[in-house]
């Protein structure tokens, strides 16, 4: 489904205003279809907020519009769900982000190089208030681990004072939510980050179905790194010093833009 689309089938089911018949009519069917509405909202945010797109690494403004969107299922009485608020609160957090996702030559910053002083402290104090609110609930979803994931980097003053043994427990539970290569991949990460790049290489080697994170950059960079931390040579770190190498020598070019690493821990830690 394009970008377009999602975004039509979430305005047809959101638009409370000229739906408010069919609201009172078939409540169910509403919370039936809540889920799906969620789940395109934040499918839509991540494609802002990753930027699948080859021309432009980030796209704040789909992740305005999920954000918005969001904010009127939580002004609905049937939409303001644990999940909503959950799924608001991820948004916000990672929204925060945003102002130092990019250099100044519009590549993205991994997690380990961006000013910290440039996130959007506003937005770190929505998100957290929303989670607040959600602090005494049962409902425990994969947007509320997510949340709480981006609430533990959005409060670390840096990479080195993180938590990363709560993101390990939190990355465990959501692989019994939400068990995807992708989460295993993050996981595996944040285990590298807390226990040693060794620890990182064998979690990694464990991720099932990893044939489908193939085409995936983030895998094999994980692998680059971790292998290059460890002192070992191989193809993946040679592809990896390939990639910093080239970053290198754009930015040489350039006195405003600093190299840095190849952006490897920030599919979604």
């Amino acid at each position: 489904m394009s970008t377009k689309q999602a975004t039509e089938e979430i305005l047809q089911v959101v638009d409370f205003r000229a739906a408010q018949h069919f609201v009172q009519r078939h409540p169910s069917d509403f919370a039936t279809r809540l889920p799906a509405v969620q789940r395109a909202l934040y499918l839509l945010f991540n494609e802002g907020y990753h930027g699948a797109s080859a021309e432009l690494a980030v796209r704040a403004e789909l992740c305005e519009e999920a954000m918005r969107l969001a904010a009127l299922l939580l002004g609905h009485p049937l939409g303001a769900t644990p999940a909503t608020y959950a799924l608001s609160a991820l948004m916000c957090l990672n929204k925060a982000r945003l102002p130092a996702r990019l250099d100044a030559s519009g590549r993205l910053n991994s997690l380990f190089d961006q000013d910290r002083s440039l996130w959007d402290q506003k937005q770190v104090s929505e998100g957290l208030q929303l989670l607040d609110l959600l602090a005494n609930g049962s409902e425990l979803s994969e947007y509320h681990v997510e949340a709480g994931i981006v609430a533990v980097h959005a409060t670390a003053p840096s990479v080195q004072s993180t938590n990363w043994e709560e993101i390990v427990s939190l990355y465990n539970t959501l692989m019994t939510i939400r068990p995807t290569p992708i989460v295993a991949l993050n996981r595996a990460i944040a285990i590298g980050q807390l226990d040693g790049p060794k620890r990182g290489l064998e979690a990694l080697r464990r991720i099932a179905d990893a044939e489908r994170l193939a085409k995936y950059p983030f895998y094999e960079a994980a692998f680059g790194e971790f292998e290059l931390q460890s002192g070992w040579a191989s193809s993946r770190v040679n592809t990896f010093l390939q990639l910093w190498r080239s970053a290198e020598a754009r930015s040489s070019g350039n006195s405003s833009v600093s190299a840095s690493r190849p952006v490897v821990f920030d599919s979604r830690t």
